[in-house]
């Protein structure tokens, strides 16, 4: 089956706030890259593709919210990255939660620090 999220950005306020936001909470190591206008931190690849990564723009045109698309992260212990999420400035907005369906892991919904609202799922 093919893989239907191509690549995701997550926009943000202040780039390297965000970098250890999603680095702590989700136990990775994001790549940099700089350029005049823009930056941007890679997650790390999967399967060979880079599935996303946190985008700042100089001119503030790529606008974090709460509003948009809601994008769920994978993670392997929900309760400690919860807890990262609220040590590291983010908020909690929906708890981690079973999913009925069998097999399918919990979910919960998050704030980033940067005001982006953002899932995550987790088979523990």
């Amino acid at each position: 089956m093919r893989r239907l999220v191509s690549f995701f950005e997550i926009p943000v306020h202040d780039f390297n706030r965000a970098i250890r936001f999603y680095e702590q909470v989700l136990d990775v190591q994001l790549e940099i890259m700089e350029g005049e206008t823009e930056k941007m931190a890679f997650f790390p690849k999967e399967k060979g593709e880079c599935p996303g990564a946190i985008s700042w723009t100089a001119d503030g045109s790529f606008r974090p919210s709460g509003d948009g698309v809601l994008i769920s992260l994978s993670c392997d212990n929900m309760e400690q990255a919860l807890d990262t999420v609220t040590a590291r400035g983010g908020r909690i907005l929906f708890p981690k939660t079973r999913i009925q369906a069998e097999g399918r892991g919990y979910f919960s919904l998050f704030m980033d620090s940067e005001g982006n609202k953002l899932g995550l799922y987790s088979y523990k």
